[in-house]
């Protein structure tokens, strides 16, 4: 059997072209894998939450007595220290919830950074 030449160039151009597409597709087309889109869900599921919850925390905030030292203490704190400082009053802590939400006091920090 003879197979012709432009066959071998063919199978070439056609592994290239589906490398190429491959990357293209994943890299910025916006493809995702099962488990990239598992991942995807879950963070946004949770960030859904923290933002449905972000007006609960500014409420105990408002309610907390110790509310003046905690949001002075949230004023001086820089970076990754401010979500610690909410956690840490309890603010970020939803009804019924043995430790805060990291989420929630990220995104309460940020509304609460606004106001002071």
């Amino acid at each position: 059997m003879n197979i012709p030449q432009w066959v071998q160039p063919a199978c070439y151009g056609a592994a290239v072209g589906a490398a190429a597409l491959a990357f293209v597709g994943f890299s910025y087309g916006g493809w995702v894998t099962n488990s990239g889109k598992e991942k995807y869900s879950v963070s946004q599921t949770a960030e859904g939450v923290a933002l449905a919850l972000t007006p609960y925390c500014i409420a105990r905030s408002k309610d907390d007595p110790a509310a003046v030292t905690v949001l002075a203490e949230l004023k001086a704190a820089t970076g990754y220290n401010r979500r610690g400082v909410v956690e840490k009053a309890g603010w970020a802590t939803p009804m019924g919830a043995d430790k805060p939400n990291t989420q929630l006091a990220a995104a309460c920090e940020v509304q609460l950074g606004k106001a002071v």
